[in-house]
């Protein structure tokens, strides 16, 4: 049995960005080799004849180590020629694609159509790049986020990059996660008896999360599961961490708070984790038969990462599994 072979004993489920700086933290927290990544599908797109993954390759890079950390995204040193010569063209360049990155699409997309599978390709990137844990996508299948406004719906990068989350937000569906299947060795790590807990990274629970609960059998797989489940919130006071999130709470009716997250979560989460500022949330999340950890929650360095990676493990072997019931969102 080779190293990628291992049963996890940890699986995390990530968006892009803020999920990955957990995922990092946590790669350099325990055994890699036994962590498990679960990657949000749901906004990839074609673009240029391309496959785009966001969210999996931002994860590609940072536990890498390649990525670019002032943006968060992308890889770094990277240069833009291509871009600059679209533009001079007049052709589309709303979605940036940096010359390098351009490498991995291609490869993708070339393996794709030769009838490759997404998590094949992923398992041999993850070779290239030297990263010990297993990112996985949630399904081989396509799954699309739509974003519903006012004026119809909207393709995810329509929404988040080419008009930059300024639509306001109705709703969202998720086109093809109910015929999709999910990954089989993550139904399969779901049931192990080595799964010492599921983490849910501070991801955005509407646009990095909800598209992997979206599949068929997730969610009750990650309610079914031994292993306690911890989600980490995207939230600190009356701000989320980043991106779109509190715009997206107000525009959809919720307060913006640690507790409407820890609520949102409620039918399978086991801990929740929020920021010292947060402290007064605790007796209204544990109400809700949630454990709570309060601790710094915002990662801006490895130092921070590698910090709350080990706080959050160290929690999750004291929270229980409820098998007595399946909690209820209000």
């Amino acid at each position: 049995m080779t190293s990628l072979q291992m049963s996890p004993s940890i699986i995390a489920l990530s968006g892009g960005i803020g999920g990955s700086k957990l995922a990092l933290g946590l790669a350099n927290s325990m055994s890699p080799e036994r962590l498990m990544i679960i990657a949000n599908i749901g906004d990839d797109f074609k673009h240029f004849g391309l496959h785009i993954s966001p969210d999996i390759d931002t994860l590609l890079y940072t536990l890498s180590g390649k990525s670019d950390s002032k943006r968060g995204w992308g890889l770094a040193n990277e240069t833009w020629k291509v871009m600059e010569t679209l533009e001079k063209m007049g052709g589309e360049t709303w979605f940036k694609l940096g010359d390098m990155d351009l490498a991995t699409h291609l490869e993708r997309t070339k393996k794709l159509h030769s009838g490759e599978t997404l998590s094949n390709i992923i398992s041999n990137l993850c070779k290239k790049f030297g990263i010990k844990s297993r990112i996985i996508p949630v399904s081989d299948d396509i799954i699309q986020t739509m974003v519903k406004t006012p004026d119809g719906d909207l393709g995810f990068q329509e929404y988040f990059v080419r008009n930059r989350c300024k639509p306001i937000v109705t709703g969202f569906s998720f086109l093809g996660a109910k015929n999709a299947s999910p990954n089989k060795e993550f139904l399969k790590a779901l049931s192990s008896p080595n799964l010492k807990a599921i983490i849910i990274c501070p991801s955005n629970p509407f646009i990095s999360i909800d598209p992997i609960l979206s599949v068929n059998g997730v969610r009750e797989g990650l309610i079914n599961s031994h292993a306690p489940v911890i989600a980490v919130s995207p939230i600190i006071g009356l701000s989320a961490i980043k991106g779109p999130l509190a715009k997206q709470l107000n525009e959809l009716g919720y307060r913006v708070s640690s507790i409407s997250i820890a609520n949102y979560y409620s039918d399978f989460i086991d801990g929740f984790v929020i920021d010292n500022e947060d402290r007064l949330s605790v007796t209204e999340v544990e109400e809700m038969d949630i454990k709570v950890k309060v601790c710094n929650i915002l990662m801006n360095n490895i130092t921070t990462k590698i910090e709350l990676a080990k706080t959050v493990l160290k929690f999750s072997s004291q929270c229980y599994k409820s098998s007595k019931k399946i909690r209820k969102k209000n």
